[in-house]
This record gives structure tokens, C-alpha cells and sequence, in this order.
């Protein structure tokens, strides 16, 4: 237990909740630059939305014996990346922002890039080199908002951890494959 932080009184925190009742869960305790934390929020949800752009073309692109796996991979993780784009969005909301949905922009928003891939080989290999991408970055992200905001900072730790699994998922898929597919 911390015992240098003080506990505001209970009609003190009904008072403060009166005020700005529009501004929802955006509380005067939100001590982050909310524009700052949007901004960032929008370029993750560019880069989840390019992963589910990417991982979908893999998903039906995917050619060879190895494919059928492979193939059934690429769809679930564009699922997940789908779910992760959503929870951000819907976090972005919950900070009174905009979700930036415009394809216009949305690979210049992004931190992975859209790399087609020709092979099996080249298309793990780029879903593998993004997927690295969105760990530093949400590591980063996380340790920037560090205290300021306790429910981004959750939300982005749930969705590192997946990324982790997705891209250990990748470099087991890397490490069976013949070089020449």
C-alpha cells in the first residue's frame, strides 16, 4: 500500500464528478496529454488496420504445399489484428477522439509497411518483420504513458502480448520452411 498518496473524500469526488459530465470518463484525474495519447492511438490502429490488410492478401495469396497451414495462420492473425484495431478505435472514442479509418494516409499513418510478398518465405518474413515493429512500438507506447493512463496502458499491454505470440508463431513458421518456397 502506498502511503504517500491521499484518498480524495467521497463528496469531493461526487462534487469533481458533477463537473464536465460531457467529457464521460475523461476525468480531471486523466493526467496524460489526451491529445497527444489520441494521436498515438491513431497511428496503432493504422498499423493493426494495414496488418489486417496484409495478413488477409497473405491469407488468400498463400501458393505451395506448405500453404493450407500457413494460409489458416495468416487468417487468424488477421482476425486478431481486426480485434485489436477495434479495441483501439473503441479506446480512442472513450477519450472523446475520432478514429482515423480514411485509406487515404493509412500506410503513411502506420509503423509496419504493406509488403505484397511473392513466397510463403517472403510473406512470413514480412508479417514477421511487422509484427516485431508493433512490439517495439507498443512497448514504447506503454512506457511513454507509463501511470498518466492506467486503461490505455492495459489495453496495449493485452494486445503486445498477442503480438509476441504472433510473431513466435512466425519464426517457428520461418524455421520450417525450405528456404525456396
Amino acid at each position: 500500500m502506498n502511503h504517500t498518496a491521499t484518498l480524495t473524500d467521497v463528496d469531493t469526488l461526487r462534487a469533481q464528478a458533477r463537473l464536465h459530465i460531457e467529457e464521460g470518463a475523461v476525468t480531471a484525474g486523466y493526467s496524460a496529454d489526451r491529445g497527444e495519447v489520441l494521436l498515438l492511438l491513431n497511428a496503432a490502429l493504422a498499423t493493426e488496420l494495414v496488418c489486417v490488410l496484409r495478413y488477409r492478401r497473405h491469407h488468400f495469396m498463400a501458393r505451395g504445399i506448405h500453404a493450407k497451414g500457413i494460409a489458416s495462420e495468416f487468417l487468424a492473425h488477421s482476425e486478431e489484428e481486426q480485434a485489436h484495431a477495434d479495441q483501439i478505435a473503441a479506446r480512442i472514442v472513450q477519450l472523446g477522439g475520432e478514429p482515423d479509418f480514411a485509406p487515404d494516409g493509412l500506410s503513411h499513418r502506420s509503423h509496419a509497411e504493406y509488403v505484397a510478398g511473392s513466397s510463403l518465405l517472403e510473406m512470413i518474413k514480412e508479417d514477421l518483420v511487422a509484427e516485431r515493429i508493433a512490439i517495439d512500438s507498443y512497448r514504447e507506447l506503454i512506457q511513454y504513458l507509463g501511470e498518466q493512463d492506467p486503461t490505455t496502458s492495459q489495453m496495449l499491454k493485452k494486445i503486445l502480448a498477442v503480438e509476441e505470440e504472433h510473431a513466435d508463431e512466425l519464426a517457428d513458421l520461418l524455421a520450417g520452411l525450405p528456404r525456396q518456397t
